[in-house]
């Protein structure tokens, strides 16, 4: 058995990049944020008093250590506004991914089912919506929703209601916006993972006796199952810490940790909390990554 080649210099170098980049834009920021969120509020600027300090020593490293109390993450569990917060995000961007994947897996069956011309116009209306301001996309959807916007207008035109519906500054509006912004989210990771399937898997399927529905829930669902995972996570995790949509389409019962984190940092002034709000929300989104490399490392493990 030979030897391992070893890489070169610019090997390294190169693929050390991606790593450096996840350091000084990532890894970086969110330590600076977990300092903060273990110091003082105070009425300053910054309105924090750090407790540790770059010119501390070891023994008063150690010494203030052992005194360190978590009361900006204990207030996340004891105060009812933060829990409430973190039980809406989680429940809206969950209904949100799971209409996201009802209405966007049919559109993606149809765009890897179109004949092969037709794939990139259709891909580029799928992205068509990104060549516009996602701010003005989502005021667009205050036009449509509020008492007396467009579709109330339509409805009660046709006679189909009387008096105008409750859609604006509400939680469904808050769906209805998430899922719009980030259908492409969905979409795209879908079509590709259907573009990519062997078609001969599913003729094989159709000869042995298997009806159109067998073949989509034996053959052709299974063998998307990663690019559904991708396109959730994708709409999932910046939906649960969404801030501009709540802001603009919702209410008072739509509450987000998003909107949360903004009134902490900059209506309260109160850095230490909305830090310790943050640093449990990347926890928190952590979780489904996890699952989702433990089950793909599985699954690989039971295919050798």
């Amino acid at each position: 058995m030979s030897a391992p080649r070893r890489l070169s210099l610019g090997q390294r170098l190169t693929l050390a990049i991606p790593y450096l980049w996840i350091a000084a834009f990532f890894l970086a920021p969110m330590l600076l944020i977990a300092k903060i969120s273990l110091s003082n509020s105070v009425l300053a600027r910054p309105p924090y008093a750090p407790r540790f300090l770059p010119s501390d020593t070891l023994a008063q490293l150690w010494a203030k250590a052992q005194t360190l109390t978590l009361d900006n993450y204990r207030a996340l569990v004891t105060d009812s506004l933060y829990f409430d917060a973190y039980l809406t995000s989680l429940w809206i961007a969950a209904v949100s991914t799971l209409i996201t994947l009802v209405v966007a897996y049919p559109f993606a069956l149809a765009m890897a089912r179109s004949p092969q011309r037709w794939r990139p116009f259709l891909i580029g209306l799928a992205a068509a919506p990104f060549w516009t301001s996602f701010l003005i996309r989502v005021y667009a959807w205050i036009a449509l929703l509020k008492d007396e916007g467009l579709i109330n207008n339509a409805l009660q035109a046709l006679g189909l209601i009387d008096a105008p519906l409750q859609m604006f500054a509400t939680t469904g509006a808050v769906i209805v916006g998430i899922v719009y912004s980030y259908l492409p989210f969905m979409l795209l990771p879908i079509y590709a993972a259907l573009d990519g399937q062997d078609p001969s898997l599913r003729e094989a399927a159709a000869d042995l006796g298997a009806s159109p529905m067998q073949v989509f829930l034996r053959v052709t669902l299974p063998l998307s199952r990663e690019g559904v995972i991708a396109g959730a996570l994708l709409v999932f995790i910046p939906a649960v810490g969404e801030f501009v949509i709540p802001d603009l389409l919702g209410g008072s019962d739509s509450l987000m940790i998003g909107r949360t984190l903004w009134n902490d940092f900059f209506a309260n002034h109160d850095w230490p909390a909305a830090s310790a709000v943050a640093i449990a929300l990347v926890s928190i989104l952590l979780v489904p990554l996890l699952l989702w490399e433990r089950a793909r490392l599985t699954d690989e493990e039971g295919r050798q």
